[in-house]
């Protein structure tokens, strides 16, 4: 008869067989289950180019906040559905075309990562309206954690990048026809440019997470790794392209700026429902331009619309700084807001520097890693590595982060002569029943040139020392002391981390989720370095496929439109909510309106005026960081929603009120408050 003991480790040992099996079950669902969407790609020839003997430029931003409901990318099984927004997500664009060069457009995305799939489609809609060739187009990404997910190139991170799995064409072709769009109007945007480009350093903002990995690159024992440490193992170089462009009046204003950082975009927890651009809505947003008004003599107000797009470099161990552990809005607006004001310093530095001069190279090669010849050995097959399970420092999942095997630093220690070396295998040999062409294997990498500036992109997140290595290896085929390079993470795609053979050995989380083992880096420098060896002895180059096919399990989440048209209607006047511990107060507005589907997240939902005078003025818009749409419940006819004006600009004095713009028809005005 077995004892108390006995039976207790007997019903945990069942728990945990049934855990797994069922685990096993719904990992496995999307997989046989889903149907199978095919995509076809086919190069399309784009306008012919103008032949130019001055420099180029167009800017736009498009919105691309998709619509309530949809999963979200980046925390993956801990992610919520997404139920409004508190930031807006956007697509900038900017476009670029020398005398004698290649047209190019390099677009900053608020979404967790690229998507080889997104840039074919984006580049085959943008081919008959502008000159911008297939490989010519670059997406780069700020890698917040709480927009949509289903738009990847993989079945692997369709199903284990969100808390639910599949491939959304709708989601697809609301992000691929928006994107477009912002090509588009940069492209019909375009005038004489004048360009300048620099960097910064900016210090205190982000810390390495997984300082134990790093310290091995530099053979630190762990009793040696100090707390300081976890501060200077950062990277804190943010560059800038700064744009200006020539109005009507022959001045020239400031237009635009393309600027790289590496910080993660964590700082809005997993446990968070509305889409947020993370730290990188106050950062793109912070960058003012009153102070730089015209170059030249010009005393009239700039007739351009500014446009910041900001995109992530190595970042892979970095992540915001965040105080007294209070994720969420109020410390992404203190680090965006403190990363814009250096923003601003530099693109005040930038001024003295700008000129008409636009020399730029673009070179594209797309490699297929499990059937092309590589210039540096890759194992054979990804497999993910159950340091994983438990997440990433920060984002800990208790107890999985903590049990042996899952643990981070659990490395093996034993049998580490495979080319997989110390990761552990999540799910051991079963993860083989998983064809190696249903993780993600065709990426695209980018080497472009812009003046005295140097991108070289790859669809990894690419870690602090990695990318020195990969810069280092750029830099030496580039043969001109005065360029600067940056290195981009997660551009066109994604392909988990890059880490480098030392840091993997650790197997921290981003050692397990170094899918195609601790090569990965050694492959990364060698295919840039040969890109851009081959970019200076051969000017553009386009090595990438006319023809792609991929398939890939779908499933909908996008909400279908019906028939309830529900109009807007307000359930009483606005009433204010004091802050709470890390939560700012606000004035909140319940409404009734349109169900889900019908509601088009992208447009401008709400504003707030404040009288003046005998007359209403527009005070705030839906496009800042301070109003959100959120809904709270689906109803028969339609559904009920908050309007939440965050840090309102309160006087006593004063009046104010909500303007409702959704549902299409009148607005809809609150009661003076």
């Amino acid at each position: 008869m077995l004892s108390a003991i006995g039976r207790r480790w007997r019903l945990l040992a069942t728990l945990l067989v049934v855990a797994l099996l069922g685990g096993l079950g719904h990992a496995a669902w999307p997989f046989i289950m889903y149907p199978v969407t095919e995509l076809s790609f086919q190069t399309r020839t784009p306008l012919p180019t103008e032949q130019t003997d001055v420099a180029l430029a167009g800017v736009a931003e498009v919105d691309i906040t998709p619509a309530i409901g949809l999963p979200k990318y980046g925390y993956s099984a801990f992610a919520t559905n997404a139920n409004g927004f508190r930031t807006r997500l956007k697509a900038r664009a900017f476009y670029l075309h020398g005398p004698g060069g290649t047209p190019m457009a390099l677009v900053q995305l608020d979404l967790g990562s690229g998507s080889l799939i997104l840039h074919k489609q984006v580049a085959s809609l943008i081919a008959a309206t502008t000159d911008v060739p297939a490989h010519g187009l670059s997406l780069l990404v700020t890698h917040t954690h709480t927009g949509p997910a289903n738009y990847l190139s993989s079945d692997f991170y369709n199903a284990f990048g969100a808390q639910k799995a599949g491939f959304d064409p709708a989601v697809f072709e609301f992000l691929s026809t928006r994107i477009a769009m912002a090509v588009e109007q940069a492209y019909r945007n375009r005038r004489p440019a004048l360009l300048a480009s620099g960097q910064i350093e900016a210090w205190g903002l982000t810390r390495n997470r997984s300082i134990q990995a790093w310290a091995r690159n530099e053979g630190i024992a762990e009793d040696a790794i100090t707390d300081d440490m976890i501060f200077d193992a950062v990277n804190p170089a943010m560059r800038m392209l700064r744009i200006d462009l020539q109005a009507d009046n022959g001045c020239f204003y400031p237009a635009g700026a393309l600027t790289s950082f590496s910080v993660h975009g964590t700082a809005i927890p997993a446990q968070w429902d509305p889409y947020h651009a993370d730290v990188w809505a106050a950062f793109s947003r912070a960058l003012k331009t009153d102070y730089a008004a015209s170059v030249g003599n010009c005393d009239e107000p700039s007739p351009f619309t500014f446009v910041h797009g900001t995109v992530e470099a190595t970042h892979g161990d970095n992540n915001p700084d965040v105080q007294g552990g209070r994720r969420g809005p109020i410390e992404a607006n203190r680090i965006g807001m403190a990363l814009g004001e250096q923003a601003q310093t530099l693109h005040r530095q930038l001024q003295a520097q700008l000129e008409g001069r636009l020399d730029t190279t673009i070179a594209s090669r797309e490699l297929n890693l499990l059937e092309d010849k590589l210039p540096a050995p890759l194992c054979e097959r990804p497999i993910i590595g159950a340091a994983t399970a438990g997440a990433a420092n920060d984002d800990e999942v208790f107890p999985i982060s903590y049990l042996p095997f899952l643990k981070e630093g659990w490395g093996r220690s034993f049998f580490t002569d495979g080319c997989h070396g110390e990761k552990q295998w999540m799910l051991s040999k079963l993860q083989l029943l998983l064809p190696a062409d249903r993780f993600p294997h065709h990426a695209l990498f980018q080497v472009i040139r812009i003046n005295d500036l140097v991108l070289a992109t790859a669809p990894w997140e690419i870690t602090l020392e990695a990318g020195n290595r990969i810069r280092t290896a750029v830099a030496a085929q580039l043969q001109q002391d005065n360029l600067q390079v940056e290195v981009l993470s997660l551009a066109n795609g994604f392909f988990g981390y890059a880490t480098t053979p030392q840091e993997y050995t650790a197997q921290y989380y981003e050692g397990g989720h170094t899918l195609y083992g601790p090569g990965t880096v050694p492959f990364l420098a060698a295919t840039l370095s040969e890109l851009a060896a081959d970019m200076v002895t051969q000017g553009s180059i386009n090595d990438v496929p006319e023809r792609s096919v991929f398939r890939l399990a779908t499933h909908r989440y996008w909400p279908a439109s019906d028939d309830r048209r529900e109009p807007v209607s307000l359930l009483g006047p606005a009433r204010f909510v004091r802050a709470e511990a890390n939560r700012e107060p606000f004035w909140q507005l319940d409404l009734a309106g349109p169900a889900p589907g019908n509601l088009a997240l992208h447009e401008p939902l709400v504003h707030v005026e404040v009288k003046q005078a005998d007359s209403w003025q527009t005070l705030e818009t839906d496009d800042g960081l301070n109003l959100a749409w959120l809904l709270e419940e689906e109803t028969e006819s339609g559904a009920r929603y908050q309007v939440h004006w965050y840090n309102p600009t309160h006087n006593a004095h004063q009046q104010y009120r909500f303007v409702i713009t959704a549902g299409g028809g009148e607005a809809v005005v609150s009661e003076p408050f």
